[in-house]
């Protein structure tokens, strides 16, 4: 990875975000971003349309620096504190009710990971922290005091390591000599355990990623957010989501599909819908978009993105 890649943060798939979004130049209209993050597709939204932006973040960090947005399109951009779940309630708050269109990057942005201090990589120590809003559970309270079957659950479930059972032994046996407190100490204890694979990816990937979704409960919010976009959505409206790893891939497409009437979900996350009054939306890709070539070599970390899109329909009385 490049030093520029490794520093910046990448809005990704931007041109094909702003396509998916389907706006009109000149034409009012109003895009919920539900991840802000340091607001590559805001700014993009609000320099390319006439839309106007809300946003919404549940990091401090990436509120603080919405601020700026703010100032500088004050009265075509506002940013919301709270969790994307939280969508129709954050809304109805600010007296909206309805939305043009809603863009859903659920990556871990480049600050939160390049950040020792946040606890989200093990490429550098730092404490064992990896919450977003930096409320509730942390990772380190996670490792330090979930039993071991608790653990290799939340291992297998979120991170797929057939290892999990292996990782959470030897963490319950490590906590029990010394607290685990930084992501350095957690990464060493699991590649003495984890063969490196062929790939070269690093031992603790699957793990870290498992204990960072549970700590934030981020298959919920997902299942949360798609929910509430049925509901705010204006007909003909977008929904626009960007996963990066194949749970969220999962339940984006089979939300689409289970309410476009194409096939029942059959993620073990997602809900099904409960009859057909819930088939309220079309699919704009059958497959997802990626990255172009370009792109990833741009920056390495878009590699594994997706693009789904689905259009809300008009229901006919």
């Amino acid at each position: 990875m490049n030093n520029r890649a490794a520093s910046e943060h990448f809005p990704v798939m931007l041109s094909e975000v702003l396509s998916a979004l389907n706006l009109e130049e000149g034409s009012p209209a109003l895009v919920v971003d539900a991840t802000f993050g340091r607001g590559g597709y805001s700014r993009a939204i609000l320099e390319s349309f006439s839309a106007d932006v809300v946003a919404i973040d549940r990091d401090p960090e990436a509120v603080a620096a919405a601020h700026k947005l703010e100032t500088e399109f004050p009265s075509r951009f506002r940013i919301l504190c709270g969790n994307f779940s939280s969508l129709v309630e954050l809304l109805q708050n600010i007296g909206i009710s309805k939305i043009d269109a809603i863009v859903l990057d659920l990556g871990v942005s480049s600050p939160q990971i390049n950040n020792p201090m946040r606890g989200f990589s093990f490429s550098s120590d730092g404490p064992l922290d990896m919450r977003m809003s930096g409320q509730g559970m942390s990772a380190k309270d996670a490792v330090n005091s979930l039993s071991e079957e608790e653990l290799s659950d939340i291992i297998w479930k979120f991170g797929q390591e057939r290892f999990s059972r292996r990782i959470a032994r030897a963490i319950v046996g490590a906590r029990a000599l010394k607290e685990i407190v930084t992501t350095a100490q957690l990464a060493a204890i699991i590649r003495k355990v984890v063969p490196r694979s062929k790939d070269g990816i690093d031992p603790a990937t699957r793990s870290f990623q498992a204990v960072r979704i549970f700590v934030n409960n981020e298959l919920d919010e997902l299942n949360a957010v798609l929910e509430g976009a049925k509901t705010v959505l204006k007909d003909n409206g977008r929904l626009v989501v960007v996963s990066f790893h194949s749970l969220e891939d999962s339940i984006v497409k089979d939300f689409m599909r289970s309410h476009s009437g194409v096939g029942k979900g059959v993620s073990r996350y997602l809900p099904e819908p409960s009859d057909s009054k819930d088939v309220c939306f079309k699919i704009v890709t059958k497959k997802p978009l990626v990255p172009s070539e370009d792109e990833i070599r741009q920056n390495p970390r878009s590699g594994s993105a997706k693009l789904r899109i689905a259009q809300k329909i008009i229901k006919k009385n």
